[in-house]
């Protein structure tokens, strides 16, 4: 069965098991690595197979993940997906109940929090390793004056940029490539 490319999510009970920075954590190395044992996600978080196991079990039971049996050599053998490639959420479908909006805001600054600090691991990295890089990493900001729909139109663009790139066939040339984490905010805001 193909997953769904982007999920919607309305559920504060979903954005809640999204809402701890071990499970944020598992969707990404799912995301740069794919379906994975939990073996595997132990040892790309530096975890203890029991943990991952756990917050395996809380992201199945938002359907966040999901068994890939056809994956397993034998019964013993469990391998895991991500449900849908991409979660995607408003705070606004959440403004009807205070609880719920906690929820949803609480979601969104461990988001933030992940992007600020995988940013913050690569200046902190070794010279020796950003020099491999060269120009290539980059920040960038601008401040602009948009109408709402401008400003939605410009998301469009970078996201279908972002994708093009992210969904790309990799060229089978003999190149070592990296994950490599991109991130944009556009929001409202005074300088």
């Amino acid at each position: 069965m193909e997953k769904p490319d982007v999920r919607q999510v309305t559920d504060s009970r979903v954005l809640a098991a999204m809402a701890h920075p071990l499970r944020r954590r598992l969707m990404d190395v799912f995301k740069v690595h794919g379906p994975s044992t939990v073996g595997m996600l132990a040892d790309r978080t530096d975890q203890a197979p029991a943990n991952v196991s756990h917050h395996l079990k809380v992201l199945a039971a938002a359907d966040l993940v999901t068994e890939a049996p056809e994956l397993a050599r034998d019964r013993r053998e469990r391998w895991w997906q991500l449900a849908s490639r991409t979660v995607r959420w408003s705070t606004t479908d959440f403004d009807t109940d205070p609880a719920d909006r906690a929820v949803a805001d609480a979601a969104t600054s461990l988001n933030l929090d992940r992007h600020v600090a995988l940013a913050r691991a690569w200046h902190a990295a070794e010279e020796t390793e950003q020099a491999v890089w060269g120009n290539g990493p980059f920040s960038l900001d601008r401040w602009m004056h948009l109408t709402p729909a401008e400003l939605e139109e410009l998301s469009s663009e970078i996201v279908a940029v972002l994708t093009r790139w992210g969904d790309r066939e990799l060229p089978d040339d003999g190149a070592e490539r990296q994950p490599v984490f991109v991130f944009a905010h556009g929001v409202p805001a005074r300088p």
